[in-house]
C-alpha cells in the first residue's frame, strides 16, 4: 500500500511537471500579440508556484517571514516564466531555480538590514561568517581576526570594519529590558534634549548684570522672583509704599534688560 501510494505520488509529480513545462512551451509558441499568450503566462507561473515555494522555504528560519520569502520568489519566478527560451533546450527547473534563489539572496542583501550599508560590507560580512565556519572546524578553536584576515587576505582593519557593518543588520528595540529587575529598558540610558543649557548662558550673564543694581533693588528682586511675595508683601517687608515698589522694580527690570541685550 505504501509503495503504491509512494509511485502514485511520483507519478503525479512528474506528470504535473510535464503539464507546466508543455505551458512554457505552448506561450513560447504563441505570438506576443496573440491574446492567448497572458493567459498562458499565468497558468504556467500557477504550475510552478510550488517550485517557488519549495526554494522560499528553504530560506526560512533566517528572520524574515515566509510570507515575504514566498513573495519574493515568486517575483524570481515570474522573471523566469518571461526570460526563459526553450529553443535553447535548457530544462526550465534548471534555468528557474538560480534565478529564484538568486532573487531571494537579493532580498536579504537589499531589504533586511535594519541600517543600509556598502554593499561591500554586506559581502564581508558573509565572507566573515564562512571564514569563520571554516576556521572553526579546521583550528578546533575560534578564529581570532588575525586568523581570519589571513584567511580571507585582506588587513585585520577590513575584518574589524565587516565584524561592525554587520551589527548593522538587526535592530534592538529601545524597549528592550537591561536591568535584573526589568524596571530599566534600553531607551533610559540614551540621552535627551537638556532644557537647562537653554538658560545656562542666561545664568552666567546674570551676575554681573544683577551687580549693577543697588542693594534695595536686589533685595526686591529676590523677594519677588525668589521670594514669590507680591508687591504690597515686598513693601510691607521693605517699609515702603507698593506704588514704590512698582517703580523700582520696573527700574531694576530694565537695568538688567540694558545690561543683557548687548549678550543676546
Amino acid at each position: 500500500m505504501i509503495v503504491t501510494a509512494a509511485v502514485s505520488t511520483t507519478v503525479s509529480e512528474v506528470s504535473a511537471q510535464e503539464s507546466a513545462a508543455e505551458l512554457l512551451d505552448l506561450m513560447a509558441a504563441t505570438p506576443v500579440a496573440d491574446r492567448r499568450r497572458a493567459a498562458l503566462r499565468c497558468r504556467a507561473i500557477e504550475a510552478w508556484l510550488p517550485l517557488a515555494r519549495h526554494l522560499a522555504h528553504r530560506y526560512s528560519g533566517r528572520g524574515e517571514p515566509t510570507d515575504d520569502l514566498v513573495q519574493t520568489a515568486t517575483v524570481g519566478l515570474i522573471k523566469a516564466v518571461d526570460k526563459f527560451d526553450p529553443d535553447r533546450g535548457v530544462d526550465f527547473a534548471g534555468y528557474a531555480i538560480p534565478t529564484i534563489i538568486g532573487e531571494i539572496k537579493r532580498h536579504f542583501r537589499d531589504r533586511t538590514w535594519s541600517v543600509r550599508v556598502p554593499r561591500r560590507l554586506q559581502e564581508l560580512r558573509l565572507a566573515i561568517t564562512e571564514a569563520n565556519s571554516t576556521l572553526t572546524h579546521t583550528l578546533g578553536r575560534s578564529p581570532t581576526v588575525a586568523d581570519i584576515a589571513v584567511h580571507l587576505g585582506v588587513t585585520e582593519e577590513d575584518v574589524l570594519e565587516g565584524l561592525e557593518g554587520a551589527r548593522a543588520y538587526n535592530a534592538t528595540s529601545l524597549s528592550t529590558p537591561i536591568s535584573a529587575d526589568g524596571t530599566t529598558e534600553l531607551g533610559d540610558t540614551l540621552g535627551d534634549t537638556d532644557h537647562e543649557f537653554e538658560v545656562a548662558e542666561t545664568r552666567v550673564a546674570l551676575g554681573p548684570a544683577l551687580a549693577t543694581l543697588d542693594e534695595r533693588e536686589q533685595k526686591i528682586l529676590t523677594l519677588r522672583f525668589y521670594g514669590n511675595l507680591t508687591q504690597s508683601q515686598i513693601a510691607d517687608q521693605i517699609g515702603i509704599s507698593q506704588m514704590h515698589v512698582s517703580r523700582l522694580l520696573t527700574r531694576a527690570l530694565t537695568k538688567l534688560r540694558t545690561q543683557l541685550d548687548p549678550v543676546f
